[in-house]
């Protein structure tokens, strides 16, 4: 009898040794290793439109005498204003670049800006304005060559003010005071971009 227990005992251990691992450890968690999915975004592409010169044009009497560029971009104004006096040309004013500071919100009557970029050369930027106020800045973004700008006003009288075709750095500068209040119809601006790109912003403030 001993001898037929220990022949049972034989073989309950040579089975346990037989079954296979799996079936041993089938409460064992399974740990699935996935690859790394790697999202490669798509480098940003800039298009630009094809540049188009045409002449600039100066009118009769305009008090710059200097060679200026014989082709220019236009860029067309946001808002179309009709001035309704005959232009006559003020002597050519300097200008002096002094730093300015941006006027409160309350005292700001009117805003517009206009992008060039470097491509485009000499850039011709036209804004309407036909708003009242005391002085004018410009706000530019990056260096840019400024060649000339024409303020209009209501009796239609034109301040040129002379840049002579001089770089500046991007920073907010007084344009033009007219401390008595002009009713100010158009602003033009002659304009370069030395830096890829540059956004022209006029202000009108009172």
């Amino acid at each position: 009898m001993r001898r037929i227990l220990l022949s049972w005992f034989s073989l309950v251990i040579a089975l346990g040794v037989m079954v296979p691992l799996e079936t041993q450890g089938g409460q064992r968690r399974k740990v699935v290793v996935r690859p790394r999915t790697v999202v490669v975004k798509p480098s940003r592409v800039v298009v630009r439109k094809p540049v188009v010169q045409t002449m600039l044009v100066v009118h009769h009497g305009h008090p710059i005498r200097r060679v200026l560029p014989n082709t220019v971009v236009i860029r067309q104004p946001h808002r179309v204003v009709a001035v309704g006096a005959p232009l006559v040309f003020l002597p050519r004013l300097v200008w002096a670049p002094r730093v300015g500071t941006m006027p409160s919100s309350n005292r700001l009557v009117w805003q517009d800006n206009e992008s060039i970029n470097r491509d485009e050369g000499w850039v011709d930027t036209n804004f309407g304005v036909d708003d009242s106020g005391k002085a004018l800045f410009l706000d530019l973004s990056g260096e840019t060559a400024l060649n000339f700008a024409e303020v209009t006003f209501a009796n239609g009288n034109v301040q040129v003010v002379d840049f002579d075709a001089r770089t500046r750095d991007a920073g907010f500068y007084r344009l033009l005071d007219f401390s008595d209040g002009r009713h100010v119809k158009t602003v033009r601006i002659l304009a370069k971009s030395e830096a890829e790109e540059t956004k022209l912003t006029v202000y009108l403030s009172k």
